[in-house]
């Protein structure tokens, strides 16, 4: 007999402006269960954690939490029911330290008008007893790694006496290592008969973690089934309406005379040393690590951002100097950031303006001023070109999905024609179906000549992409691979090694 729910959503339909997000979606949750809940971007999923969380309304449907039926649900009734939301910020307060930010809800709740540092570190106490973790309680969140602010943002959850947990993309920013953990921590929240909805675009860890996989397509469940209903083609297959084929990049280049992008020796004291390799014109060459392993700092290297101080950097066999994102500009360096939405976009503005933001002077009128009308016709080609899904180029690119945000950022680029083109996490937070077309993407630039530099700790997404391989460990390359003739067991081994 199965359990009774503890959450449950029936026929909940949600407009925003006439446009339909949810369209009769049902989701259950029983106690202490783990239950992932996937779809591309757009499907729904954020709206139906709003609406389980009180943050938005539903329009029509019902919602039962514990057998009480909620017409207008709240976020202090979502709370008080022991509804806990852990967004992908954490929603934690930086400059307070581990200790405060786990009591801060308990110490409100309480509504004392004199709060002793004794009971902040009690409370603080009792959320790390439970969650079986050390963590320095006086430790400024700030300077604390994402793995251990997602464990701050997990305690002071399980304070609220929490009953559901819902993780909104939690491994989005995690090294292997720290996935791993986390599985191990919502393994144990449920022997505590604690429930998880674990919301996420890595359908390894979904397949891994769940007992119950619930699937979104444009507002609509399309699938609620068992873990052991799925693989891993059905369940992309359930979330794309589509077959996306997972064959490795076959076309490798042919080599010329010269690389294009030539490393030798090059450092920079703290981050990465004696890193020598070459790019050749068309190939996807993936450079991987943990998290701390000098990929990203390589990248920014490379970028101009944290330029390296030792070492010599070749474009076309030409020594060049790279002090800054000019120099880097200048000598034919695009750079792709990891996090999108604080260092790739103007979120307030256009998609049109954001296309256009690297191109500007070439749009430019006589007396240097930029014609909108020319603007908007920028961002309408690059919407078709890209297929971007967007209803104008004028709409703010804020309002689009992840995978259509990180194409306006590849639209940039790709209008500056840059010889070398490095993306540092080019699909995180992206979901399969935009996955698979900014690969196929980057496939085209490469099969132009263009050389293309990934650096992921994406398993599948550098074996999948790239020709080689080069693995970082500790601030150098210690390894080779051959991206065809690699399995993701021996890289995975070799990462975690």
């Amino acid at each position: 007999m199965a359990p009774t729910p503890y959450l449950e959503l029936k026929d909940i339909c949600k407009d925003f402006s006439g446009v339909r997000a949810l369209d009769g979606a049902n989701l259950s949750v029983a106690p202490g269960e783990i239950r992932c809940l996937v779809g591309e971007n757009g499907s729904g999923k954020s709206t139906l954690i709003k609406i389980v969380a009180g943050v938005v309304h539903h329009d029509s449907g019902e919602i039962r939490i514990d057998g009480h039926s909620f017409s207008r649900l709240h976020p202090i009734d979502a709370i008080r029911e022991g509804i806990q939301v852990i967004f992908q910020d954490f929603s934690l307060f930086p400059n307070l330290t581990v200790a405060e930010n786990m009591a801060m809800n308990t110490l409100l709740a309480e509504r004392r008008r004199l709060v002793t540092r004794r009971r902040i570190r009690d409370i603080a106490g009792e959320a790390l007893s439970r969650l079986g973790v050390e963590l320095d309680p006086e430790a400024l969140v700030e300077d604390l790694p994402v793995a251990s602010k997602q464990l701050v943002a997990i305690g002071r959850a399980l304070l609220q006496n929490a009953r559901l947990i819902i993780m909104d993309e939690p491994t989005a920013a995690l090294t292997r290592p720290e996935v791993r953990r986390l599985l191990e921590i919502i393994r144990a929240l449920k022997e505590r008969n604690i429930a998880t909805l674990f919301v996420s675009h890595k359908l390894d860890e979904v397949m891994d973690v769940s007992e119950q996989i619930t699937v979104l397509r444009n507002g609509r469940v399309v699938a609620d089934e068992p873990r052991a209903a799925f693989d891993a083609a059905r369940l992309v297959f359930c979330m794309t309406g589509r077959r996306i084929a997972q064959a490795r990049r076959s076309a490798v280049p042919e080599r010329t005379d010269t690389p294009l992008l030539s490393l030798r020796h090059l450092s920079r004291k703290g981050s990465f040393r004696d890193v020598s390799f070459d790019l050749w014109p068309g190939e996807i060459l993936g450079v991987t690590g943990l998290l701390g392993s000098g990929r990203t700092e390589l990248a920014l290297a490379l970028f101009g951002m944290e330029p390296a101080t030792e070492g010599e950097i070749r474009i076309e066999g030409r020594e060049v100097s790279i002090r800054s994102i000019h120099d880097a500009l200048r000598n034919g360096i695009g750079y792709v950031p990891e996090d999108r939405l604080t260092e790739g976009l103007f979120l307030s503005k256009s998609l049109a303006d954001n296309a256009a933001a690297g191109t500007a002077r070439d749009l430019a009128g006589r007396l240097g001023l930029l014609p909108p009308r020319a603007v908007l016709r920028f961002g309408e080609a690059w919407i078709r070109r890209l297929r971007i899904a967007a209803p104008s180029a004028s709409v703010p690119v804020r309002n689009l999905s992840g995978g259509n945000q990180q194409r306006v950022v590849l639209a940039r680029w790709i209008a500056l024609a840059p010889k070398v083109l490095v993306l540092n996490g080019p699909t995180v937070g992206v979901d399969i179906g935009s996955k698979s077309e900014i690969h196929a993407i980057l496939e085209d630039l490469a099969a132009k000549g263009m050389g293309i530099l990934i650096m992921s700790d994406d398993i599948p997404e550098v074996l999948h992409n790239c020709n080689r391989i080069l693995l970082m460990k500790r601030g150098r390359i210690v390894e080779e691979f051959d991206g065809a003739a690699t399995d993701e067991n021996e890289l995975a081994r070799k990462l975690a090694g």
